[in-house]
């Protein structure tokens, strides 16, 4: 056994007691408590960690989801609102259609519509000369959508025993067909001792318009300048 030697004349210095705390003398006994709370502490910071992802991944799909039902919905809305303006305009657009309005100019019917007056009126012999149709763009600007104005210029010439036969004519035409007058000049012929001689002369410049498909030409107009109705 060895024995701890000491100087001559020295004293050991006694041992410093230190006070140790309550809790730490006592930790033994609450250490798993405070393992379980660590470790419930660490599941809550994921678990908040967790929702807050999958908070954004749902805020992320719920806008997508209502960007495609906001498209559907658009969509929707705009193929409603072409049928009710088919269900609308359809009478209107087959009118216009059976009087040559729409679709490609139909001259023979023109011409027939113009012997038929001639005949049906008892007027005096009609001439005419029609040119070859050009796009038109009306004046005031009017949408026309997917369809384009087309105008032919028709030279007519008609003797006349009253003004009444030009006018007859006229209206009698429009019944038929469409078009517009661009202008008439009425002259007074010579006096005649035959009963059916023309007393007047007609000469008016007409522009027969048809809405055939195909986009609109930017600023196209016709020869004489812009057709007005």
């Amino acid at each position: 056994m060895n024995a701890v030697a000491t100087l001559p004349g020295k004293k050991k210095k006694p041992a410093i007691a230190v006070a140790v705390p309550y809790w730490v003398r006592e930790f033994a006994l609450i250490r798993w408590g405070v393992a379980a709370l660590a470790c419930g502490l660490a599941v809550g910071v994921a678990a908040v960690v967790y929702s807050n992802g999958q908070l954004r991944d749902a805020s992320a799909t719920r806008a997508h989801v209502q960007q495609v039902r906001d498209a559907a919905y658009a969509r929707y809305a705009y193929a409603d609102n072409e049928k009710r303006e088919i269900r609308t305009f359809q009478p209107a657009f087959l009118a216009m259609r059976e009087r040559g309005l729409v679709g490609e100019e139909n001259r023979l019917a023109w011409l027939d519509a113009i012997r038929r007056i001639q005949e049906e009126r008892r007027l005096l012999p009609i001439s005419y000369e029609i040119t070859p149709q050009q796009p038109v763009t009306p004046d005031p600007r009017v949408a026309t959508g997917d369809y384009q104005l087309h105008a032919s210029r028709m030279a007519l010439h008609m003797d006349m025993l009253h003004e009444l036969d030009l006018f007859n004519f006229l209206e009698d035409l429009r019944v038929r067909g469409y078009f517009t007058v661009q202008d008439c000049a009425i002259k007074r012929l010579g006096a005649s001792s035959q009963a059916d001689a023309p007393a007047l002369s007609a000469d008016c410049t007409l522009n027969w318009v048809t809405l055939t498909p195909g986009a609109p030409a930017p600023g196209a107009a016709s020869p004489a300048g812009r057709a007005k109705p």
